[in-house]
């Protein structure tokens, strides 16, 4: 792809796209220009999400539901949580077993969703209310990286941080500074539960985001309407096709989408133009996968520390509950 140029059309923007527009722009601008991957989520791309978690081929949330069955208890147990911090994900089955282990415990007092998308927060909630009378229960819309502040401090808390949704992260330019800005909306008493996606086969790592039934590339290239309707963008998503591949030198699945022809795309809101050639790549989404030793190696100087370490038989995935260190975050 070419280096973007400044379209000449005006775009208005209101309030809930201008911050968009912004990072949108940054990003395109970057060395190597990508897009943010965390607006694949509109209510389109989530739907997607949850059918690709239910294919074959995509191992991690089955994985990591199957490892919270068995260690939930053991989490609630070592850090007696009486609030559940959740980030991004909503409340899933995932999240209920935490919850569940909690009530069982009888500590369960409250729980705060910290979720981009206004729409699935206030379905989240509506779902809390329903399932756990009596639960203290409030909702943040923000993104976690830029608004992680707006948690504040609490009173034992244990922060649940899922899906390994940290490997959308670029491992050492953004998990450390996400992890110091973290560990200071929690005191010593909290803990910091952490689903990670483990270094595994390549050939089974590239299945699980290239699907058979071609829903994972669906989902790649709703990311190209999600800009169209939000930014004003005239992405023909025919001319566009979804690439998925391990780099093993940086331990993660990078996705893209590639240009089948030659072509110009604007985007009125970001004040750019996009030039492809056909075969012309742009990066949507880099998926890190992890070791618990390189994990422990971006821990340094975040002041938080690994307490425990769970994971499969087959070693697929792995939850690391942290909690913060004598050391305070540089």
């Amino acid at each position: 792809m070419r280096q973007p140029a400044l379209a000449r059309d005006r775009f208005v923007t209101d309030d809930t796209t201008t911050l968009m527009a912004e990072e949108v722009r940054a990003s395109l601008l970057a060395p190597v220009p990508f897009l943010p991957s965390k607006y694949f989520y509109d209510d389109r791309g989530s739907r997607l999400f949850e059918r690709i978690t239910r294919t074959e081929e995509y191992y991690q949330t089955r994985t990591e539901e199957a490892l919270l069955r068995s260690c939930a208890a053991n989490v609630v147990a070592r850090v007696r949580p009486q609030e559940l911090v959740e980030l991004g994900g909503g409340v899933s089955p995932k999240v209920r077993l935490l919850l569940d282990a909690m009530r069982q415990a009888r500590i369960l007092r409250r729980c705060v969703l910290f979720d981009i998308h206004r729409g699935s927060l206030e379905s989240s909630l509506n779902q809390l209310a329903r399932e756990y009378p009596g639960l203290a229960a409030r909702g943040i819309v923000g993104d976690f990286q830029q608004d992680v502040t707006a948690l504040g401090t609490g009173e034992r808390r244990l922060i649940a941080f899922l899906g390994g949704t940290i490997g959308n992260l670029h491992p050492d330019d953004e998990v450390p500074p996400f992890l110091r800005r973290l560990r200071r909306q929690m005191t010593g008493a909290d803990g910091l539960l952490l689903g990670v996606d483990l270094v595994k086969d390549t050939a089974r790592l590239e299945r699980a985001y290239n699907d058979e039934a071609g829903i994972t590339a669906e989902f790649n290239l709703n990311l190209l309407q999600v800009l169209n309707d939000r930014l004003g963008a005239d992405f023909d998503l025919r001319a566009f096709e979804h690439v998925a591949f391990y780099d093993e030198g940086r331990a993660w699945i990078e996705m893209r989408v590639r240009s089948r022809e030659r072509q110009e795309v604007r985007i009125p809101a970001v004040g750019l133009s996009l030039r492809f050639d056909a075969g012309d790549e742009l990066r949507t989404e880099i998926s890190c996968k992890y070791t618990r030793e390189s994990l422990e190696r971006r821990l340094q100087g975040t002041g938080l520390a690994l307490r425990a370490w769970f994971t499969d038989p087959e070693r697929l995935f792995g939850l690391a509950l942290l909690g913060p260190d004598d050391t305070p975050p540089a």
